[in-house]
Formats: structure tokens, sequence, C-alpha cells
């Protein structure tokens, strides 16, 4: 369960993931050390996967954009060839989807040439693959990672309810 402290925590180290534990503990009105064993215990439950830089893709020479649906000839449920495409530096997430494609797979290339190069020998290359479809993007509007957290709802005492 994650409690109304645990949420406040989580929103600030989503605005900022550099903020420090007595910052975060002046602003929810808490000891240093009891931000830090909360902040460690959602770490060991897996509410907080893990802490990484936003680079700027295109100040590093990745300023293409792309979504690739794939369709494979694998059976239902095997992931050999997704596995595959998840081991390519280019490739930021891949995910198993429903419909007529298999996996929708967000790359990172430098130009169109590159990610052409990417499409025929390295993705198309591998065995399983059947077809791909590319969209390039032409403006992001929104990219990130963080996710609405919700404040826990208190249940409104009845009158006369004990609540057992």
């Amino acid at each position: 369960m994650i409690d109304d402290i645990d949420t406040q925590l989580l929103a600030l180290m989503q605005e900022n993931a550099k903020i420090s534990n007595a910052e975060m503990a002046r602003r929810v009105d808490m000891a240093p050390s009891g931000v830090l064993e909360r902040v460690r215990k959602l770490e060991e439950r897996g509410i907080i996967k893990g802490y990484i830089p936003q680079l700027n893709a295109k100040a590093l020479g990745y300023g293409l954009l792309a979504f690739i649906l794939v369709r494979t000839d694998e059976m239902a449920g095997e992931h050999v060839t997704a596995l595959k495409i998840a081991q390519l530096p280019e490739v930021q997430e891949v995910h198993h989807i429903a419909g007529e494609d298999c996996y929708m797979v967000k790359v990172r290339a430098s130009d169109t040439e590159a990610l052409g190069r990417l499409l025929r020998e390295k993705i198309g290359g591998l065995p399983a693959i059947k077809s791909t479809r590319t969209t390039i993007v032409l403006e992001t509007v929104k990219e990130g990672m963080s996710l609405p957290i919700r404040v826990p709802v208190e249940e409104p005492q009845v009158a006369g309810k004990t609540g057992i």
C-alpha cells in the first residue's frame, strides 16, 4: 500500500530525480532518515525501478525518432525475435502488441540513411521477420516516463458503521 507520504515522495522524485533526501524531508515535513527509509522500501518493492538521466537524443546525434511495426512468423508466446531486437543499441522500446502486427519498436537514428540500414541489415536480417512498417516522427509534442501519482483516498465514514 502506498500512503500519502509515499505519494508525495514519488511525485517529488518524478519531478526531479536528483532531489536530495534532505530537500524531500523538508517538503514533506519528515526527518531525512525517515525519507531515506521510505525510498529504500519503495525501491525494494519495485515501485522505484531505477534512476537514469534523460539524455537529449538530438544533441547526441540521434535526431530521428521512428516507430516500427514488426510482424514475425513466431509461435504465440515466443519472443526470441523481440529479445534480439531489444539488444540493438538504436532500440529504445519493444512492445508486444495486439492486432495485425506482433511488436511496436521505438528507435532513434542519426538520419534516414541510418534508419534504412537498421531496417535492412539488423531488423530485416532476423530470420523470423515477415514484414515491417515504419513511421517517422516529424515532431514530438510530449515524451516522458512520468506516471500519474494517485493520492490515497480515505474511505468516507458512515455514521453507525465501524468498518468491521
